[in-house]
């Protein structure tokens, strides 16, 4: 009589409970994952590539035989670059619009023109290590593309321009980020730019590493092999082998404090 009533227990409970579960099953599939806002993905991504402590901390690395330090000081932003060559030292400052420079430890004068340029040069490699921080200034424009499969992966596409109120010298320049749909993190960058002639590039995140709660990755720096294509078509340029290597960016000797 027990393994009757257990047998006939087992046949309802399999009556009603795998139906139950099919109805659970369709109609998770049937709740839509919410569509998210190119301002929302980069939010998550900064987030997750270390959020309030790129202003909390103190960042110095190594870039091509050359030292570079981002540090807040009195509330403002200061980046800095130090060369040395034989006995010479010479230490460039980027503090807001401001540019000095200093050789062993002498203030020089620096002719307008060429203080611009020092201080592109020197912004444009903190821009690139803080990526994806500088994404949330004021002059930066967000444009969802859509999502995006590159070598295999999906992505979000978020198309980057700027205003010229703010946006530098290189506001007409147009970037490219592809996200990570899972983690937010930016695994591709891509960009055109004007000057000396104009170009595209186009650079893969790799050696990624974080340093005290900060995220770090080098680039593989490539270029299109034919000129003439849209920036918006690179990312499937380098899925079908129209790119090619033009050099490694690479971090040494990272320290956060």
């Amino acid at each position: 009589m027990l393994d009757f009533t257990n047998k006939y227990q087992n046949q309802l409970m399999k009556r009603y409970f795998i139906p139950l579960m099919l109805v659970f099953v369709i109609g998770c599939k049937q709740v839509p994952k919410k569509e998210l806002t190119a301002q929302e993905i980069v939010d998550n991504s900064i987030s997750c590539s270390g959020g309030k402590y790129f202003n909390d901390h103190k960042v110095t690395f190594d870039f091509r035989d050359m030292s570079y330090v981002s540090d807040n000081v009195d509330g403002q932003r200061v980046f800095t670059r130090i060369s040395e060559l034989d006995s010479t030292t010479i230490i460039d400052i980027k503090r807001g619009e401001e540019f000095e420079r200093y050789i062993n430890d002498s203030l020089v004068m620096v002719h307008d023109t060429m203080a611009v340029k020092y201080a592109n040069s020197i912004n444009s490699v903190h821009y690139f290590v803080r990526l994806p921080f500088g994404l949330n200034d004021g002059a930066v424009n967000k444009e969802l593309l859509g999502n995006e499969t590159i070598n295999n992966k999906e992505y979000y596409k978020v198309k980057i321009t700027f205003d010229q109120q703010g946006g530098g010298d290189d506001f007409e320049d147009t970037y490219l980020y592809w996200f990570d749909t899972e983690s937010f993190k930016p695994d591709y960058l891509a960009y055109d730019f004007h000057v000396n002639g104009g170009g595209q590039r186009f650079r893969k995140a790799y050696n990624e590493r974080y340093v005290e709660g900060i995220r770090f990755v080098d680039y593989e720096n490539y270029k299109p092999k034919n000129e003439g294509t849209s920036i918006l078509y690179i990312g499937q340029l380098f899925n079908n082998g129209g790119l090619e290597l033009l050099s490694k960016i690479e971090l040494n000797n990272i320290s956060v404090e």
